[in-house]
């Protein structure tokens, strides 16, 4: 897993998931600002909003995608085996 900083030609999505770099903490996005430079985002079922800057997206390699997909899809979880 790795974590890359979000740049103007970043782009992000409510309901992806990020890190939270001054807590640590993976968030899930609820809003995207650049305008005003900020996200908001769900940590421990509590919205907050924070600059862009705090926020690192995550990127998963091939195999790490494979893994997260036969742990969280329930539809096809069969089929990849």
């Amino acid at each position: 897993m790795k974590f890359t900083d979000i740049t103007e030609e970043s782009k992000v999505y409510p309901g992806e998931y990020v890190l939270h770099t001054p807590t640590s903490a993976i968030v899930m996005v609820g809003a995207f600002n650049r305008d005003n430079d900020v996200i908001r985002a769900f940590r421990d079922g509590r919205l907050f909003e924070d600059k862009i800057s705090n926020f690192s997206k995550i990127g998963l390699d091939t195999k790490e995608q494979k893994i997260f997909r036969d742990k969280t899809c329930k539809k096809c979880k069969g089929a990849h085996r």
